[in-house]
């Protein structure tokens, strides 16, 4: 049928979304432009440039344990080194070839250092020379009304100056996205019970910018700020004894941590981090949200029964350097409540009056049964396949899902926290997971899951 003069009608939840992204996009009557990037003065979009460096973790297989904790802090010092070219990048202080030679020098170092310290525990590791060049990476620029709210918000000049993101293409209206969830089905065998486990929404107040997993022993390891609930001392410095030590916000007594980088309102208001590490001074910048609801389920296979995790299992899901590094590791999911059966992987939802943001965390479900963690954080666990199983040599364990609601007005703009470099765009969001419940709770789990229960 010809589209010639016939004008399509909205259903009211529609037309609440058609308003809802007008007004995410700058005001009524601003529509989407090409790319959804804000435009030029001479028409054409507004881009930025961002900083674009191999990630020199996600190559490394095998880490000699007495090397571990000198490769962890120059992993770190890796990161430091990017967001501080990033914030003269942004703020005008440095440009181009020099700023990327100065940066490679750098890198080139602390890869050395790192390299001398696997030598010394065993063998050099291969390949990491020609990790130290970095390129430019450009990106849809912010608004400038985010630059405005940056600096009200008490962001770092070169923070605030760059704005970081996110911009108008980082956003779509979830009732324009199409259906596209599949799950597995159930087989012979298969595990399909639940155990749910209530942690609260982190009414403690448990920030800071570490990340124990990826960089311990070294503060603001993130350059973003983590909401934590669960265990409740975590942080850069804690170890499994510490963890096994410290009190829980979750019931019955699961002491695992549960962690991931908060989500803000850009509003142009001053959190109580606008001056500090991993808030304001790594771009960082709004109202912290605190979620309306979390919910943490482990639920079993489609496949198999499911083994017990270890105590101290780590993993990560998703990637926090997604924007740069592409999406080989990434496994964020956005939507909306009542639009659940849609996911967004590299776009902010914009939902409808009533309907409220939805972050869900699907973790890894197989295990390849000996560690507890590996170099990359990633090798030691794996995703199953479509139809549920676990690669060769792996097994099942209880998949931890996290559910992240929050209340956002349609309209109104957020952003997830992220690396500086990263421009907090929605493909960066990740969830990380230290397994400290007893072995005696975790035996209950398994028990619960393989016989089809529905425990809590």
């Amino acid at each position: 049928m010809s589209q010639k003069g016939h004008k399509r009608r909205l259903r009211p939840a529609h037309k609440a979304l058609a308003v809802a992204a007008a007004l995410v996009m700058g005001g009524a009557g601003v529509g989407l432009l090409a790319q959804g990037a804000s435009a030029g003065q001479d028409g054409k979009a507004a881009v930025t440039a961002t900083i674009d460096c191999p990630d020199v973790g996600d190559k490394l297989r095998d880490v000699p344990e007495q090397a571990r904790k000198e490769v962890d802090e120059n992993l770190a010092q890796l990161d430091t080194q990017v967001a501080d070219a990033y914030a003269k990048l942004s703020s005008g202080r440095a440009k181009g070839n020099a700023l990327l030679g100065d940066l490679k020098n750098q890198r080139g170092g602390t890869i050395g250092r790192l390299s001398d310290a696997m030598a010394k525990a065993g063998s050099r590791p291969q390949g990491l020379d020609p990790l130290s060049a970095c390129s430019m990476q450009e990106a849809p620029a912010a608004d400038a009304a985010d630059v405005k709210n940056a600096q009200a918000a008490g962001a770092a000049p070169a923070a605030a100056k760059g704005a970081g993101g996110p911009a108008r293409s980082d956003f779509v209206a979830i009732g324009t996205v199409r259906p596209n969830v599949k799950k597995p089905a159930a087989r012979g065998g298969a595990s399909t019970g639940t155990f749910s486990v209530q942690c609260g929404r982190n009414e403690n107040r448990h920030f800071n910018p570490d990340n124990v997993i990826v960089a311990p022993g070294v503060s603001n390891g993130a350059h973003h700020m983590h909401d934590y609930v669960g265990n409740k001392t975590t942080d850069a410095f804690s170890t499994n004894n510490s963890l096994a030590a410290s009190g829980t916000t979750c019931t019955n007594g699961d002491q695992s941590t549960y962690y991931w980088p908060v989500l803000r309102l850009r509003n142009g208001q001053k959190e109580r981090d606008a001056a500090a590490p991993g808030g304001g001074q790594d771009g960082n910048v709004g109202t912290i949200l605190q979620p309306k609801q979390v919910s943490i389920d482990f639920k079993g296979s489609p496949a198999s029964k499911v083994a017990a995790m270890p105590r101290f299992l780590r993993i990560i899901t998703g990637d926090a350097k997604a924007f740069t590094n592409g999406t080989a590791n990434a496994n964020a999911s956005w939507s909306c409540t009542g639009f659940e059966n849609r996911q967004l992987k590299d776009k902010y939802p914009i939902c409808p009056k009533g309907s409220d943001v939805v972050r869900t965390f699907n973790f890894q479900s197989c295990w390849d049964g000996r560690n507890t963690d590996s170099a990359n954080h990633r090798t030691h666990v794996a995703f199953a396949d479509k139809n549920g199983n676990c690669p060769n040599g792996f097994k099942a364990i209880p998949q931890l899902v996290q559910r992240i609601v929050y209340g956002v007005q349609p309209g109104a703009k957020f952003a997830v926290d992220s690396f500086p470099e990263q421009l907090h765009k929605p493909v960066t969001d990740h969830g990380d997971f230290i397994n400290v419940m007893s072995d005696n709770l975790m035996a209950n789990a398994v028990r619960c899951i393989n016989g089809g229960r529905t425990c809590r």
